[in-house]
């Protein structure tokens, strides 16, 4: 098992951006209770403040498997339906 840094990549509806904003920062204080989690960070676009970014690191993949089916990250989902223009997720490793 190796580190994971993930990439998640959210755009919110330009009328729904405070929304949105507010149920990523709710994720922030329990993530990072989280077992396996290194680091969880919240980023916001300088030009684009729709665009939201967070860059995580986990001690494996299988403990970031067990964060998203957490139950905190199914009420941001339910919180935020239809609110996200559009939403990616990259899986990444750091190059040495």
């Amino acid at each position: 098992m190796s580190a994971l840094t993930i990439v998640a990549k959210i755009l919110a509806k330009a009328s729904h951006r405070d929304l949105v904003k507010k149920e990523l920062l709710k994720l922030i204080p329990i993530t990072v209770q989280e077992e396996g989690c290194i680091n969880y960070d919240l980023h916001q676009d300088n030009l684009n403040p729709n665009l939201f970014l967070f860059f995580e690191n986990w001690e494996n993949r299988e403990l970031w498997q067990k964060h998203m089916k957490n139950s905190h990250i199914e009420a941001y989902a339910k919180a935020t339906d239809g609110a996200v223009e559009s939403f990616e997720l990259l899986e990444m490793r750091k190059v040495d």
